[in-house]
């Protein structure tokens, strides 16, 4: 199977839990960033450039379902994954809480980011006091979620070398 295969499931997936299931799972009255956090997965896992276009397909997803402007989380979730696949690269992976605390760092980030975009385009409704506990929040369920996330992702977006006999 390749990526194209395995990728438009993965995102129809992530779509359902983001508009579905993680909504009647809030916490504080806030709900996982399941497509925010496979942006950050695909950029842990396959780099900047990677991460950042699917970050902009899951944005894309996002905003399907946001009233605010069409591409502000689309230009949020690219700039994230662009980043955290960026200074991936350059952090160890020894061990297993930092791909927690980065996916925790990077989705805090990323919805104070949304906000503030969001700002810039004439939406002041997203910074209120709350944004800091919003993104704390969201930070903390997408760390705990990171993990799945990141070995989702892995399979959909690493291209895996073809079994099978060897020819010379």
């Amino acid at each position: 199977m390749t990526t194209a295969t395995r990728l438009p499931p993965v995102l129809l997936g992530a779509v359902v839990l983001h508009t579905a299931v993680f909504p009647q799972l809030r916490i504080f009255g806030v709900a996982a960033d399941v497509l925010l956090l496979l942006a950050i997965a695909a950029g842990l896992t396959s780099g900047a450039d990677r991460g950042a276009a699917l970050g902009f397909g899951a944005g894309l997803l996002a905003d399907s379902f946001l009233q605010t402007p069409f591409g502000l989380s689309a230009l949020a979730y690219s700039l994230v994954a662009y980043a955290v696949g960026a200074f991936g690269s350059t952090i160890l992976h020894t061990g297993r809480w930092i791909p927690m605390l980065t996916a925790f760092v990077a989705s805090a980030g990323g919805v104070v980011l949304f906000a503030v975009l969001g700002l810039v385009l004439g939406q002041e409704h997203l910074v209120s006091l709350r944004l800091a506990a919003v993104a704390a929040m969201v930070g903390v369920l997408n760390a705990l979620l990171s993990p799945l996330a990141l070995r989702i992702t892995r399979w959909a977006l690493v291209t895996h070398p073809v079994s099978g006999p060897v020819l010379r």
